[in-house]
C-alpha cells in the first residue's frame, strides 16, 4: 500500500503520517517512510536522533548521484528519463522505530510541466517504491499542490489530505481530488486534525463526504510538547495514537 500524506502548510500532516508509520511498524509491517518536503523534518516525528537526520543529504541534494544515474552535466543536456533507481531505498535509507526513513526531498525549481534530472530522478524513485505485498509506503509530500501540478505522485493507492476545521483547508482538499483524479488515483480521504469542539467537527460533515472522511484527531497540547522537545508523538500522545490508529483501522478496510 502507497499512500501519499498531503495538506496545506502547518495543519500536521507530518504529525499524522508519522504516527500511522509507527502504528504500522508496531504490527510488525515492513514500512518506508519517504520525505518530499523541504523542511525534511519526517525523521524528527518519527523520533529518529538528530545525529542520524544531521547525517542524511536528500536524495535530489545529491548531484553527483543525480548526474550518474540521468547522464546529465553542464556539458549534456541530453539525460535518460527512466534511470536506475531499485537500489536506492536500501542504499540510503535508515532504520529506526522499525520504520526505513529515505529522505528524497523536493526539486527547486517551480511550476508545473518542470522536467529536469533532479525531478525524474524524484519521480522514478516515487514510483517504483513497490516492496512485498505487506509492505506500507508512506511519503510526507510538501505542502501545498505543486507535487500534484508535476505528477510526482502518480502511482498511490491513496491520497490522505490532512485537513483543519476552515475553508482554505476544504478548499486544499477539493483541489487535491480534482488533481489526483488527472493521475488516476482515485481514493482520496481526509482526516481532520485540531479539531477543538463538536461545532469544528459539524463544520467538516457539512463539507466532507461521509466516504471520504477517515476521522478526527483533536487538538492535544502533548503534540505540541513533543514538536516543542523533538520528540515522536507516537512517544508523547496515548490520545493521539489511538485516534490515529481507529483512522489506520479505516483505512486497511478500504
Amino acid at each position: 500500500m502507497k499512500i501519499a500524506v498531503t495538506g496545506k502548510g502547518g495543519v500536521g500532516k507530518t504529525t499524522f503520517a508519522a504516527t500511522l508509520a509507527r502504528l504500522y511498524a508496531a504490527e510488525g509491517k515492513h514500512v518506508l517512510a519517504a520525505d518530499v518536503d523541504p523542511d525534511a523534518n519526517f525523521g524528527l516525528a518519527l523520533g529518529f536522533p538528530e545525529e542520524v537526520l544531521d547525517s542524511i543529504v536528500p536524495i535530489t541534494k545529491m548531484r553527483k548521484l543525480v548526474q550518474e544515474r540521468t547522464g546529465a552535466n553542464e556539458y549534456n543536456q541530453f539525460y535518460t528519463l527512466n534511470p536506475k533507481v531499485d537500489d536506492i531505498p536500501d542504499t540510503y535509507s535508515k532504520v529506526y522505530n522499525g520504520v526505513k526513513l529515505l529522505v528524497l526531498g523536493t526539486v527547486d525549481t517551480a511550476g508545473s510541466g518542470c522536467v529536469c534530472p533532479e525531478h525524474v530522478m524524484l519521480k522514478r524513485i516515487i514510483s517504483h517504491l513497490v516492496l512485498r505485498s505487506d509492505d506500507i509506503v508512506i511519503l510526507d509530500m510538501e505542502a501545498g499542490l505543486e507535487h500534484l501540478a508535476r505528477g510526482t505522485t502518480a502511482g498511490m493507492d491513496q491520497f490522505v489530505v490532512v485537513i483543519e476545521p476552515g475553508a482554505r483547508s476544504i478548499q486544499t482538499y477539493r483541489n487535491v481530488k480534482r488533481l489526483a483524479a488527472d493521475l488516476g488515483v482515485k481514493q482520496v480521504r481526509v482526516v481532520a486534525n485540531k479539531v477543538r469542539d463538536e461545532a469544528d467537527e459539524a463544520f467538516i460533515r457539512e463539507r466532507i463526504p461521509e466516504e471520504d472522511l477517515l476521522g478526527f484527531v483533536h487538538y492535544n497540547t502533548e503534540v505540541i510538547d513533543a514538536d516543542r522537545q523533538g520528540v515522536s508523538p507516537y512517544d508523547m500522545s496515548p490520545k493521539a495514537v489511538e485516534e490515529i490508529r481507529a483512522i489506520k483501522e479505516k483505512i486497511d478496510n478500504c
